[in-house]
């Protein structure tokens, strides 16, 4: 399969979904669990309608949706505030005077914040790829497509559930919402809110909400909120939330962590063996998905990539299904048919 034309896999899934959820949230329960990073980012540019739309029809169970709030309040599917990475803002001249520095998850990042912009200003800015000197067919897509809402996500993820006859569910992080705070916007509410109107605020609905912040997660709970809570856990942070376990556990139903937390890659640039991270999680009632598995060269080990060039295509699903013999209840990847592949490969004859 091509970069610029990837094939739809089909795959038969272990879980026990529900009529609306994909299941596979419970250790040892279904699974193994496809989560699409930023939709199939790997083909299309990330977060955008058609690279969630691709994801789905390739197999994907979930949809990790980035989300932040524009200036008048309106959740949308970015990555990160800042915008010249995936949209063409800095192309704008009209869109120069935004240009400011703000501090942002303890980084200081000069760019254009899409809290400074009204919706109907986002609405003008046609997305990129972030990644264009690896990804030259989803550079064919550069300046056709929008930033998309939450709203638009939800309504596709409905219709594509509708049309495929199987649960698709997305996971919903939030970004930076120490920062959003400080400008006055408030992304907890505003996504909590979003959820009770649309009917998705239950724990069996398809929908799970994920930060690296524990305190944000306590919050949506303080808000009465009942959907399942996710802790992202990066290389060197949270220390205290893998020390206790237990305690991680009243909070949130599963950890997404880094990779390297659960087989660290070793100097020479080979897969490790795998840590204790997935038998201790599992212990404390924790499922464990990690990400994120790309499948270029460039982000592989040394000893599954292929030929020459960042740019091409190795072998990552056998990285995948070297996590899924670790125990693994799930796994984020940007190329969805790898994943699929990989899954498929790891299934009992």
């Amino acid at each position: 399969m091509c970069a610029a034309n990837p094939a739809v896999v089909s795959s038969t899934l272990r879980r026990t979904p529900t009529e609306e959820s994909p299941g596979g949230l419970q250790p040892g329960v279904g699974g193994p669990v496809l989560v699409a990073h930023r939709g199939a980012c790997g083909y299309r540019p990330e977060h955008t309608l058609p690279a969630y739309e691709l994801a789905a029809r390739m197999g994907a169970d979930y949809l990790s949706v980035d989300v932040t709030v524009t200036r008048d309040g309106h959740l949308v599917a970015r990555h990160e505030c800042e915008l010249s990475a995936t949209t063409d803002i800095a192309s704008r001249p009209e869109r120069l005077g935004l240009r400011t520095i703000h501090k942002v998850d303890g980084y200081l990042v000069r760019g254009w914040f899409v809290e400074h912009l009204t919706l109907e200003q986002v609405r003008e800015l046609r997305v990129v790829e972030r990644y264009p000197h690896l990804r030259h067919g989803s550079v064919a897509y550069n300046g056709l497509l929008e930033v998309p809402t939450l709203r638009e996500v939800l309504d596709l993820r409905r219709r594509l559930a509708e049309q495929l006859d199987r649960p698709i569910g997305v996971l919903l992080q939030l970004r930076s919402p120490g920062h959003l705070v400080e400008q006055g916007l408030d992304p907890v509410v505003r996504l909590v809110d979003l959820l009770r109107a649309d009917g998705l605020d239950r724990p069996e609905a398809p929908v799970v909400l994920v930060s690296d912040d524990l305190s944000t997660l306590e919050r949506v709970r303080q808000l009465g909120s009942r959907v399942p809570l996710h802790l992202r856990v990066l290389v060197g942070e949270h220390g205290a939330a893998l020390r206790d376990l237990a305690a991680t556990a009243r909070v949130v139903s599963g950890l997404q962590p880094d990779k390297q937390l659960v087989r660290p890659r070793r100097l020479d640039g080979s897969l490790g063996q795998p840590t204790a991270l997935v038998q201790d999680a599992h212990a404390a009632g924790l499922v464990v998905m990690p990400w994120v598995f790309r499948a270029e060269n460039a982000f592989l080990p040394e000893e599954l990539r292929r030929g020459d060039g960042d740019s091409r295509l190795g072998r990552a699903a056998d990285e995948i299904r070297a996590f899924l013999d670790a125990g693994v209840d799930g796994f984020c990847t940007d190329h969805t048919d790898r994943g699929v592949l990989a899954r498929r490969a790891s299934e009992p004859a």
